[in-house]
């Protein structure tokens, strides 16, 4: 097999693992969620805490986003780039995703994504994980 299309197949891999992702994030699949992610990931996220080390803290970070998330089901990917070695691959894409407001207004926003894949014992998983927003500024 030509190491092109191995890429052309790690590449489809963690296509198909970052839309099962999201689609675990619309339907509140918190185990769906986890899955591939390594024990030891490092998340950057938008609200605090900004750094999160360990899948409990990553597991935990989802419950603030899902009481701001309601039952909107907007958690959409686009502009979704993947690079894929045989051991590391990553990922960029764009989040539009909505919830509600304080006010209970419904609020609309566009994250950014960052997801940085290894292989470990023959699956891919993520060690890293990238949301922010930007400035306003």
């Amino acid at each position: 097999m030509s190491s092109r299309a191995v890429k052309t197949t790690d590449e489809d891999q963690i296509r198909d693992l970052i839309e099962n992702w999201a689609a675990a994030v619309r339907s509140q699949d918190i185990d769906g969620i986890l899955k591939n992610h390594s024990s030891e990931i490092l998340f950057f996220d938008v609200p605090p805490p900004v750094q999160s080390r360990g899948i409990e803290a990553y597991r935990k970070s989802w419950d603030l986003f899902f009481r701001w998330f309601g039952d909107s089901g907007v958690f959409d990917l686009s502009e979704l780039n993947v690079t894929a070695d045989n051991n590391v691959a990553f990922c960029t894409g764009l989040i539009r995703c909505a919830g509600r407001d304080r006010r209970g207004e419904t609020e609309e926003l566009t994250v950014r994504l960052t997801v940085c894949y290894r292989k470990i014992d023959g699956e891919w998983m993520v060690t890293h994980e990238h949301h922010s927003e930007p400035s306003s500024d």
